[in-house]
């Protein structure tokens, strides 16, 4: 986690000119009793991996790394219900893989 003030993205990122990023939304309700419900948050983790790989951009971390960090987020801000939308883009001096590549 980082201070709001000291969040950056390099100003030659590809995201900043060419939008080469994907996103999901994932919603995350108060719950009854305990920490707050996200609302198939593993089914949205998912996509945003496919969606990433279908825009040729590598994610290093797994399914179940990405959901653990979305509790992490909502739970270090104290939130009882929220909208999340985790962000995969492709940073500076982050090539494309060529499209033959598996």
């Amino acid at each position: 986690m980082i201070d709001w003030n000291d969040a950056k993205i390099h100003v030659l990122a590809h995201v900043t000119k060419l939008r080469q990023s994907v996103f999901e939304g994932i919603r995350c309700y108060a719950a009854y009793y305990g920490a707050p419900r996200f609302s198939r948050a593993r089914e949205h983790v998912r996509r945003l991996h496919d969606s990433a790989k279908i825009y040729r951009i590598d994610i290093p971390f797994s399914i179940d790394q990405i959901v653990a960090a979305l509790t992490e987020v909502v739970q270090w801000n104290r939130m009882e219900s929220c909208y999340l939308r985790p962000l995969v883009l492709r940073g500076y001096r982050q090539r494309q893989r060529d499209a033959y590549q598996g």
